[in-house]
């Protein structure tokens, strides 16, 4: 493995900036400093003043694999992920099958090795009927136990109260929760469908799953995990009124954290009426309003992470009408230019990004070794142009599904090189062809 100077950077890493030069040996982080000097063998990447920021840490994607591979899978997406600044992530369940025994969790760290070009983790699910398998889980087995209270996907539908509190009452590890209320959800539907028959528009997702389904769920989850003394993280905050759930402040501390998805700090609900089904997901899409609370629970520290969850679909499982177009979108490719749009407009600022995107990912999971700019640390590394921005249409698309809801968009900044353990995997628009992504390890008990 090659070594690497990066000179003339400016690092953004725990709460400050400076101008200095990085240097990677052996993969990691060897040395931070002003005016070092090359040795023998290392390649020097002149950083111009540009930002060099520690690699999105991105704690929920669907990258499809295994049963779902049409859409995606774990060599694509994660080739997709660090074009856009991400150099770990955290894998859902919801595959086929679906990641509900500790047998399927080990397959899928199987079909990572030597596949992925970030670094990678998988959640098990949690089922109505896998109690067993979650008392069994080691704590390193996995990034943590993924709990839908919405799931399109039966099996992984948990929203009895009795089931939940016994997984809250027996998790082992972090419980990451999706909160949507479906007997709300379903009385809106037949709402909808009474006063739109079989041509519901795509703009009524917002009503369907409407805030207050959120909210009913989001308070419940809340309420268990304080009665059981469950460290909680509720994923996919998309409205104002579940913020007053959370508690601002550092994340140090918390039993219970939240965090949104870029998604819901980019688009609005009118974003329907010129992308339709393309942006349909769930939770769905809110207000203006919803966002500017959101974004100002990023700053107060009620949201403690930014995350995608990347989900993509083939175009065609898109176009059709609202009862058939699939949910979830893919996200991964322009991850840090669309989160880089909350610097550009001044909600926060680089080191306050770095902390949603990095530090708290690998804090609230117990990463070990990643997720800031430490010397001895992992070099997963994002080089970061804020005065170039990233015309979209001018990249092939990464993700096997082959579009983005960000067609025609011009984003807040470019990726110019990312590094996965001292690995150079992209650069001005191109992936090295390198696969170096490991499996995460976590600071936690055995």
């Amino acid at each position: 493995m090659s070594g690497w100077l990066i000179t003339n950077a400016r690092l953004v890493n725990e709460g400050e900036q400076r101008e200095g030069d990085l240097r990677i040996k052996r993969g990691r982080i060897d040395q931070i400093g002003s005016q070092l000097k090359a040795r023998s063998g290392e390649t020097v990447v002149d950083a111009q003043g540009r930002f060099l920021l520690p690699g999105m840490i991105d704690d929920q994607v669907h990258f499809r694999e295994p049963g779902l591979t049409r859409k995606g899978n774990i060599a694509s997406e994660s080739r997709a992920a660090v074009a856009g600044g991400i150099t770990s992530y955290l894998e859902m369940p919801d595959t086929s099958p679906p990641t509900t025994t500790r047998l399927a969790l080990a397959d899928k760290f199987s079909r990572a090795s030597g596949r992925s070009t970030a670094n990678y983790s998988f959640y098990l699910g949690a089922s109505k009927d896998n109690s067993g398998e979650i008392q069994a889980l080691k704590p390193h087995e996995a990034c943590g136990i993924m709990v839908s209270m919405a799931s399109a996907t039966n099996q992984l539908r948990v929203d009895e109260v009795r089931i939940l509190a016994e997984i809250f009452r027996q998790a082992p590890v972090l419980v990451a929760i999706h909160c949507e209320d479906m007997p709300t959800i379903e009385a809106n539907l037949a709402a909808a469908r009474s006063r739109h028959g079989n041509r519901i528009p795509a703009a009524a997702h917002a009503e369907i799953r409407s805030g207050e389904a959120c909210l009913k769920s989001s308070s419940l989850a809340v309420q268990l995990a304080q009665e059981h003394g469950t460290r909680l993280h509720v994923l996919r905050l998309s409205t104002a009124e579940e913020l007053k759930l959370f508690q601002p402040g550092p994340m140090a501390g918390k039993q219970i954290t939240a965090e949104a998805c870029i998604h819901h700090l980019y688009f609005i609900d009118a974003d329907h009426d010129n992308l339709g089904n393309l942006i349909k997901c769930n939770p769905s899409i809110k207000s203006g309003d919803d966002r500017r609370a959101l974004r100002g629970a990023l700053k107060d520290g009620r949201l403690d992470i930014i995350a995608t969850d990347h989900a993509p679909h083939l175009l065609r499982e898109k176009s059709g009408n609202y009862d058939s177009a699939a949910t979830g979108m893919p996200l991964v490719q322009y991850a840090l230019p669309v989160a880089w749009s909350l610097v550009a407009s001044r909600t926060l600022s680089p080191e306050s990004l770095a902390e949603k995107l990095a530090h708290n990912p690998a804090r609230r999971f117990d990463i070990r070794e990643r997720g800031f700019i430490r010397e001895g640390f992992w070099a997963d590394l994002v080089l970061l142009d804020p005065k170039e921005r990233t015309v979209v249409n001018r990249q092939p698309m990464l993700s096997q599904c082959g579009w983005t809801p960000f067609a025609d968009r011009k984003l807040a900044a470019r990726v110019a090189a990312t590094w996965v353990n001292g690995n150079l995997v992209w650069r001005d628009g191109l992936l090295t062809g390198i696969v170096p992504g490991q499996r995460l390890e976590f600071d936690r008990p055995k």
